[in-house]
Formats: C-alpha cells, structure tokens, sequence
C-alpha cells in the first residue's frame, strides 16, 4: 500500500513536472496573440487618430522629398527673376495713373480713307481693261472717237461707279479744305462730310442733266454727249490723283499738309483748264463759238454755280455748327 503510494505520488510528479512546461508554453502561445491583437487595436486607433486629423504617416513621409523640390524650384525661380534685366524686380516700384482714352475724329477719318482706298483697290481689281483704257484715252491728246473711247462709253456700270468714286473723293477732299482754313470744326464730322458729298453729288447731276436736256433741245447730241464725256473722264483722273493728296492733308504735319494743299489746288485748277482747252478743241468745229464765248459760257455754267454753292455752303455750316 505504501509503494502504492509512494508510486502514485511520482507519477504525479512526473505528469506535474512534464506536463506542466506544456501548459505553460501553450498558454505564451495564446497570449501572444492577444497582445498582438490589443497592439492592433492600438495601431488602428492611432490611424484613426492620425487619419482623421488628415495626416497620414506614409504620406508624411512621401511629401518630404516634394517639399525639397518646390523649395529648391522657387530658389530657382526667384534667382532667375532678379538675374532678369527686363523684368527688375529688384527696383522701386512705380505707379502710373491710367486715364480714359479719347475718341479721335482722326479715326474716323483714317477708316473712312481705309474704306476709299479699299474701294479703289477692288475698282482697280476688277475693272483693270477700263481702268487702263482710262488713262490712255486721257493721255490722247485728240479724244477722237477711237476704239479705246467707245468701249469706254459702252462700259455704263464702271463709269458709274469711277463716278461715284470721285464724288466721295471730291467730297472728302473739300471737307480737309474746310477744315484746314479754319471754316469749320471737326466736331460734327460725319454731318458736314455728308453735306459736301451730297453737294457735289447734286452739283454733277444737275449738270449732266441740264447738258442732256441742251442737247436734246438743240439738236446737238453728239455735241452734248462729247462735252459729257469730257468733263466725266478727267473727273474720273481728278478722282483717283487725290486720293494720295488726301492721305497727305489728313495726316501729315502742318508743313507738308500745306504743301499738298496748294499743289492739290493748282492741280486741280489744272484739270478744270485742261478741260476747257480739251472740249473747245473737240467743238469749234462743229460749234461755231469763239473761245471767249466758249470761256464765258464754262465761266457761266461750271464755275460760277459751283462757287455760289460752295459759299452757301460754307455759309450754312458756320452758322449751325
């Protein structure tokens, strides 16, 4: 009985002391965890702390290098701003006052003589036989009833419109003389202009209408019709000439304005005498009138009504504007 128990007792022993360790290393082996599940928990607390105050570890680290970049950028940027004589950044700032700009008449002056230019061009362009044709009936000094002048009077819609051409010329050229001799001001420019082209406009037409109810009433047609012809083709050349004395008057200096206003007038006194001898070389043979009778006549019926409207003109535009 007693080795019974003195058996018993070291077999307990044994299994205490054998299975004992066991017990002891399965129960670090399931604690293990636990701690790493508590540090888990406390990892994920801590990103959640971190998160949502909107930082992340990871991306502390990435921005480091980034900052390095943009800090290194702007020193480059900055150093090459004061390296830059055009730019001076390093000077003293200077203010300026911006003021309102003001409308010009010489604006619309210039896209009025941009227009005119324009419309010359595109005349030039697409009526280059008449054009030419132009010139050369005109350098002929007889004006006989040759090839050239009767396609020129066969030609109704570009001697309409070179007509018309002159009457704008005309009319923006007698505005510059109003205005450079101090007549009138350019504060209403568009209305006075309008008043010179209409007036040489119904001056032109008057006249060509009175010619063609003379003749008919004569008799004289062909007469009539080649006196026409006459005034309407150096109208035509006294149309496109000025176009670059108008350039000059409207923008030039005072001294070289002056200049292009008396040549501009001398020549275009040229042409009204070149008209004259023209047409009175042409009609002394079929007219018998002497030359003082025929200059009083031109005098009478060009001259002397184109003057009066021009005073009454200029009359009118000092008084209402």
């Amino acid at each position: 009985m007693r080795l019974n128990l003195f058996a018993l007792k070291q077999v307990c022993a044994f299994l205490f002391f054998f299975i004992f360790p066991v017990l002891l290393i399965a129960q670090l082996a399931d604690s293990v965890p636990k701690t790493k599940d508590s540090a888990i928990h406390k990892d994920s607390a801590a990103t959640t702390r971190v998160d949502s105050a909107g930082l992340h570890p990871d991306t502390t680290i990435k921005k480091a290098p980034a900052e390095n970049l943009s800090a290194t950028y702007s020193l480059v940027i900055r150093n090459l701003l004061k390296q830059n004589l055009f730019l001076n950044s390093s000077g003293q700032p200077v203010s300026f006052v911006n003021q309102v700009k003001k409308h010009s008449i010489q604006d619309n002056l210039f896209y009025l003589l941009i227009g005119l230019t324009t419309i010359l061009g595109f005349f030039r362009f697409f009526y280059t036989r008449y054009f030419n044709n132009l010139f050369r009936v005109f350098f002929n000094a007889s004006l006989r009833q040759t090839q050239l002048t009767d396609q020129l009077l066969q030609a109704k819609l570009p001697s309409l419109l070179f007509n018309i051409l002159f009457i704008l010329t005309g009319g923006i050229y007698i505005y510059l003389l109003l205005e450079y001799y101090g007549w009138i001001s350019m504060a209403n420019f568009w209305q006075v202009l309008v008043y010179c082209i209409l007036s040489l406009g119904v001056i032109y037409l008057i006249k060509f209408i009175s010619l063609k109810f003379t003749g008919w009433l004569t008799g004289f047609d062909k007469v009539t019709n080649t006196y026409v012809f006459i005034i309407f083709l150096i109208n035509k050349i006294l149309g496109i000439l000025l176009v670059p004395f108008i350039i000059i008057i409207a923008f030039s200096t005072h001294v070289l304005t002056t200049a292009a206003v008396i040549i501009s007038l001398l020549f275009t006194g040229l042409m009204i005498l070149l008209r004259f001898f023209r047409s009175y070389g042409l009609l002394q043979h079929q007219l018998k009138v002497s030359r003082f009778h025929f200059l009083m006549y031109v005098v009478g019926i060009e001259i002397l009504p184109v003057l009066l409207i021009y005073k009454g003109l200029v009359l009118l535009l000092t008084k209402n504007l």
